[in-house]
């Protein structure tokens, strides 16, 4: 039988700031015991710890740096900066490990703790599991003798080396001269380094979302508010919007006429932009279950395949590595290129989508729609306990959805990595089918669930 990770969810440990689990007690021990399993061989072991502006990543990191310390991990703290930036370091650093202080788009009252490997990718379900079942042993007589304990440390120039980087991602000889861009930093971790990118390759740059005060990240702005994206690519009349979220892994852009574009259209641009210039690989690109069918059948009309996964970009980026493609993401905007980063990349991801703009001399809005998108619809049914999904009723309804559609569309029904929410999907050639089928479902889970409650 599988086993069940109890603390690790879709992407890291997440809960309630100075709530279990999300608690300096928690990650003292986790800071620990990830220092034990990657001490590997006699040489300095080092790990990289960044953090987005949340007022909770006070308590946490020291935590985490305490419990590396005691593992005799040395650690070197990088500050406020996006996750890839995080991940990245971690490679140049040639560290240990790699440490990331965020709950994402989450609000500032939630925090979490993603892990990195030595490459700079994120830790695999089974390793994840081996680190539970540490903090769930006696392990303190494998702590580090006294004279062994590591040091904390501090990298000043961290932000200009992934400034850097991300620069030397876009087109060589290229520039954004002429652009008016406005970027929406979420009051996050990219609040100073986007913004810098997108000044230093000529851009005249509308920075918003920049004033993190330990409360505001995420707030009103980001990635998951596009509409305030939307308004401010209007007022200043800009070529152009990119949104990131808290920690900088995600992006949604706004054309000039302040229309979203998601996380598939940028994919589509990308994988479509990349193939036509022969750096594509592996014939094909990796997104999940949740991507549009629509996208899949643009990619064939191009010769590509779309390889799925389960939700979860670290699924992607495994099954990238596996496939041997080199363009991955989600609907949701986290978008991999591993040509140039080892996990999502907002920053990185709108370069390319700005590269395609300068190449082609069009408007956003004729360039970012890319396919067209079947309807589709979702919506969320919080449980508490056992999930319904495994009521017979639910899965009958299931079944009936599908034969509804006939082929002519998709179902797909999950449970949330991080929250107690089924997340209810279905996508077809009628809208009016669709938003049937999703209401329905919805009303049965929601029923099952209150049935199921009153006998409790």
């Amino acid at each position: 039988m599988t086993k069940t990770r109890r603390l690790f969810g879709t992407d890291g440990i997440r809960g309630k700031a100075n709530t279990d689990p999300m608690t300096a007690g928690t990650a003292l021990r986790l800071g620990q015991a990830a220092g034990l399993i990657f001490t590997r061989g006699d040489h300095r072991h080092r790990v990289v710890i960044g953090k987005d502006t949340r007022l909770s990543g006070y308590m946490i990191e020291p935590a985490l740096t305490a419990g590396f310390i005691g593992a005799g991990m040395d650690v070197t703290l990088v500050g406020p900066l996006p996750t890839p930036a995080v991940a990245m370091l971690t490679r140049s650093l040639r560290a240990d490990l790699g440490v990331m202080i965020s709950a994402s788009h989450n609000s500032y009252e939630d925090n979490g703790i993603k892990l990195f490997g030595p490459d700079g990718t994120k830790l695999s379900d089974q390793v994840e599991l081996e680190i539970e079942a540490l903090m769930d042993s006696a392990f303190g007589d494998r702590l580090a003798d006294s004279h062994l304990l590591g040091r904390a440390s501090r990298l000043e120039d961290a932000a200009g080396r992934y400034i850097e980087v991300a620069k030397a991602s876009f087109p060589r000889g290229s520039r954004l001269d002429g652009l008016r861009i406005v970027v929406d930093c979420a009051n996050g971790a990219a609040y100073k380094v986007a913004p810098t990118v997108l000044w230093e390759l000529g851009a005249t740059v509308i920075p918003v979302g920049v004033t993190p005060d330990g409360f505001n990240i995420n707030k009103g702005c980001g990635s998951t508010v596009p509409a305030f994206l939307c308004a401010q690519v209007l007022e200043h009349g800009a070529h152009l919007g990119i949104a990131l979220d808290g920690d900088a892994d995600r992006l949604i852009v706004a054309d000039e006429t302040g229309e979203v574009v998601d996380g598939d259209q940028i994919l589509a641009l990308i994988a479509q932009s990349w193939h036509q210039a022969g750096t594509l690989r592996g014939g094909g690109v990796v997104a999940t279950v949740m991507s549009n069918l629509g996208l899949e059948r643009h990619l064939g009309d191009l010769g590509l395949d779309l390889h799925r996964t389960k939700v979860g970009d670290r699924y992607v980026a495994e099954q990238m590595r596996a496939a041997g493609l080199n363009v991955g993401g989600e609907q949701s905007g986290h978008l991999i290129l591993s040509d140039f980063a080892t996990t999502g990349d907002g920053l990185m991801a709108a370069l390319q989508v700005l590269a395609v703009l300068v190449q082609q001399k069009r408007p956003a809005s004729e360039v970012l729609q890319v396919f067209k998108r079947l309807p589709q619809r979702l919506k969320n049914v919080r449980f508490s306990g056992i999930s319904p999904l495994r009521e017979d009723r639910v899965q009958t309804a299931i079944r009936a959805a599908e034969i509804r559609l006939n082929g002519t569309g998709r179902v797909l029904i999950r449970e949330s990595g991080t929250e107690p929410l089924v997340r209810v999907m279905a996508e077809g050639e009628d809208l009016a089918v669709v938003s049937e089928i999703v209401d329905s479902l919805c009303e049965t889970i929601a029923a099952a669930t209150r049935v199921r409650d009153a006998v409790a």
